[in-house]
């Protein structure tokens, strides 16, 4: 089991790395959203590549960083349910979600975009908007990060199973900080308590 768990270290590193060079790919999405709207208002004047180089990052951005979004534990779940059980029950719910249905899921996604990136590599399709860009590199980002996502999945596997096995501890367990939505609802109310103070 060691050598998995050192692949697994190596993954989590190289995710978390990806992860977060990806939160610029929203920042340049965001500024050539506004540098768009100023130049439309300004001068009249827009551009089909501007409108589909955005669409390009944001959809980077979210298929890149699929994996570092399941390496912390923040994908969609069902937790009110999930929670009842036993953590050890929880983990072979994983276990079972990850080998049935991410892990199959992502090699059949694999297996059809890879071809389709492909093609459109060969073809150097254009977009059929006027002034619109090369298809391509965003076709290359499904399987970019649908392999991503994979290698994650075999990653979180290698973890709940030695976890299962007593070889180390939680790998869903959250540092001692507040979470992502504790965050924003503390945010949420020292706004509140703000608005009520000027009130």
């Amino acid at each position: 089991m060691s050598p998995l768990l050192a692949l697994s270290r190596l993954i989590d590193g190289m995710n978390r790395r990806i992860g977060q060079w990806v939160i610029w790919l929203i920042l340049a999405s965001t500024v050539i959203s506004a540098v768009n709207a100023v130049i439309r208002k300004a001068f009249n004047f827009s551009s089909n590549a501007f409108l589909e180089v955005q669409w390009y990052l944001f959809a980077g951005s979210f298929l890149l960083a699929a994996g570092y979004t399941l390496l912390n534990n923040e994908h969609v779940r069902i937790d009110v349910v999930i929670s009842r059980f036993s953590k050890r029950t929880q983990t072979w719910i994983d276990v079972f979600g990850f080998a049935a249905f991410l892990l199959p899921l992502c090699i059949v996604v694999l297996y059809y975009s890879v071809p389709f990136f492909l093609q459109a590599w060969r073809s150097n399709e254009m977009s059929s908007n006027a002034g619109g860009l090369i298809l391509w590199p965003v076709y290359m980002l499904m399987p970019m990060g649908f392999a991503l996502l994979l290698l994650q999945g075999v990653s979180e596997l290698i973890k709940r199973l030695a976890f299962l096995q007593g070889l180390i501890e939680d790998p869903t367990k959250k540092g001692e900080g507040p979470s992502a939505e504790e965050e924003l609802a503390e945010a949420i109310r020292r706004l509140a308590e703000n608005e009520n103070k000027k009130a």
